[in-house]
This record gives C-alpha cells, structure tokens and sequence, in this order.
C-alpha cells in the first residue's frame, strides 16, 4: 500500500513538472497573448477573489457572533447561529455602510468640490506671494514662479473631449455590471462563510492526501502563520486607519483648519499604506494647509499630525497589530516600492505581510540548515 502511495505521488510529480515545463515555453512563446488571457481571466473571477476576501476580513467577527448565538437557550437559534451570526455581520457592515455614506462622504465630497473650486484662487495667491518675495531669493532661484504658471496652463476642459467622453460612457455603462459583480461577491461571501468548516476540511484532506505527513504537516504550519500574519495585519490596518482618521479630523478641526474632515479621511487613508502612504498625505495635507490657511497653521498643522502619527506608530500601531510582524522599515519601504510597482495600491497595502511570510519562511530554513551543521 505504501509502494503504490509512493508511486502514484511520482507520477503526479512528473505530470504536474511536465505541465509546468509546458506552461513556461507558451509563457515565453505567447507572452502578450498569455498577458491577455491571465488579465481577462482575473477580470471574469474578480467577483470571486473580492468574496474571498470579504469571506475572509469577516470570518472572526462571524465566528465570535457564532459563538454568542450557540450559548442561547432556544435551540431554534443554536441549530440556526451559523446563518444568524452571518446575517448580523452583514446587518452591522451595512449599517456602518449607510452612516459613512450618509454623514462623511457628503462632508468630504462638499470639501473636495469647494476646494477644486477654489484652486485657481489658491494658484493666483501663490503668484503674488512669490511676485513678493526678494530677488535673491531661494524660490525665485528654483523658479518655482514657471513651475506654478505650467500647472496653471493645464486646464479641466483640455480633458473633456470625444474620447474621454467616449470613456466617460462606458464607465456609465459598465455601472450595471459593477452591481451585479457586487451582488454576486456578496451572495458567494455569504457562501463561504456558510460552508467555511467543509471548504477547509476538504483542503485539509486533499493536502493529506496528495503530499507525505511531514509536507502536510509543514504546509500547514505555514497555513497558520500566515494566515494569521495576514488577517492580523489585514484588519488592524484598516481599523488603524480609522484611528488616525477620525484623530486627525477632530485635530485639525480644534485648530481650525480647513478642509478638517477632507484632510483626515485622506490621513487615514494614506495610513493603510505603511511608512510612504502617511509620509505623502502628511506632506499633501500640509501643501492644503498652508494654501488654505497661511505658513503659520501649515506649520501648526504639521507639528500636531506628526505628533498624532508618533502616537500612533509608537503606541496605538503596536496595540493594534501587537509584535508578530517585526520588520526593518528600510525593508517596508522597499517591500511597498517593489510589489506596488508591479501590483499597484493591492501590492503596496499587502507588502508588509508578504514580506512578514518570506521572512518567516526564509528564518525557518536558516535554523534548519543550522541544525544540520551541528
């Protein structure tokens, strides 16, 4: 029995090596087209990868409601608490939905109008104060006046021809399709996280079977970190996020900086791309500042939001994600430079935890080659 084992797990070494040799000549072979098909697959099973993910960021939350609904006396809810505590997470989610939709992306969207708006004032501004400054000056000698003016020349109506407006209709009518892509991520969400126990213990028998105990076992273990380097990572980002997000509104807005709530929603934002994503809201939000409302409350504005984000990089950041993902910033920076060079905001927001799981991988095999040394 465990000859055949050993020989059926051959052939399927030699089949899946074959496959992969193949796989590779037609990469190279029919590389444009190859391109072509991966983007138009990844286009038709986006729907599924975005419920993976939701599934995902929703699985503790689920179970942790599952579990509450199991200790009710009422056996109706006990046989029932897996549906229900699916039906409560959505029903929370889409509240919190409607609240932000309903009272901060209107702020937000007024702020961003009115400061659109308001821009080639700024911009005319900004000339007369470098009309005013001396000649010797460091700005004039940067010539900053020309570099302003070429900003000044681009004009919105430039945009707004046929062809954009070619473009603009079929975003109109690709609406539809984004609704249902939504529908469907959210039905098959629901799916997943219904049938979770089954889908895992299914992978769980297919690893065993296909591989020997100790790359089960190996497998696995490496299943588990990673799974919870990531999902770790994944949701304490994003509440991290709203943190700083609504800290430095409510900041701002005490020193009565304009576009307060624009500015902190872009702080919170740009705080889920680790190190560089706040380094450029920062300095965005301070270029606004200074527009808006003068050197002075720029200055002002920089020094409490640095404050703010010291607090959080030192204290509220470690809290949150705690000490798994112990990582060298310069190693961050050029995680997040690389992977979302080639993989865009997705690969700088899931640098951190990729390069958390090569490392961990990478450490394992150094001890293990260690060991063997002794």
């Amino acid at each position: 029995m465990q000859k055949e084992r050993k020989d059926w797990q051959k052939w399927i070494f030699w089949f899946i090596f074959a496959v992969a040799v193949i796989a590779v000549y037609k990469l190279l072979d029919n590389f444009a087209e190859i391109t072509a098909w991966v983007q138009g697959l990844i286009s038709v099973l986006m729907p599924f990868i975005m419920a993976l993910l939701l599934a995902y960021l929703f699985y503790l939350p689920c179970r942790k409601v599952e579990g509450f609904y199991k200790k009710a006396k009422p056996n109706f809810i006990k046989r029932r608490a897996r549906w229900l505590s699916i039906f409560t997470v959505y029903l929370i989610a889409i509240i919190i939905i409607i609240v932000i939709i309903k009272f901060i992306v209107p702020t937000v969207y007024e702020s961003l109008m009115e400061l659109v708006n308001s821009l080639p004032g700024y911009y005319s501004h900004m000339i007369e104060i470098i009309e005013g400054l001396p000649e010797d000056s460091i700005v004039n000698k940067i010539d900053f006046k020309s570099i302003i003016e070429n900003l000044g020349e681009i004009k919105i109506v430039d945009y707004l021809n046929l062809e954009t407006l070619g473009e603009y209709a079929k975003g109109i009518i690709g609406l539809g399709t984004t609704i249902f892509n939504v529908f469907v991520t959210i039905v098959i969400s629901v799916y997943l996280l219904a049938e979770r126990s089954e889908i895992v213990e299914f992978a769980r028998r297919l690893c065993s079977a296909v591989f020997n105990n100790n790359i089960y076992k190996t497998l696995g273990k490496y299943f588990r970190e990673s799974n919870e380097i990531f999902f770790r990572f994944i949701s304490s980002q994003i509440l991290d996020g709203i943190v700083v997000g609504i800290l430095t509104s409510i900041a701002m807005w005490i020193l009565g900086v304009k576009y307060a709530v624009l500015l902190g929603f872009i702080i919170g934002l740009f705080n889920l791309i680790p190190y560089l994503g706040a380094i450029i809201a920062i300095v965005l939000a301070i270029i606004i500042t200074i527009f808006t409302g003068g050197i002075t409350q720029g200055i002002w504005m920089a020094i409490v939001v640095i404050i703010l984000q010291q607090i959080d990089a030192n204290i509220i950041n470690p809290k949150i994600i705690g000490n798994s993902l112990k990582i060298s910033p310069i190693l961050i920076v050029f995680s997040v430079t690389v992977i979302g060079a080639y993989f865009g905001i997705m690969g700088m927001f899931l640098a951190v935890p990729i390069v958390a799981v090569i490392k961990l991988i990478i450490n394992d095999y150094i001890k293990y080659k260690e060991i063997l040394k002794r």
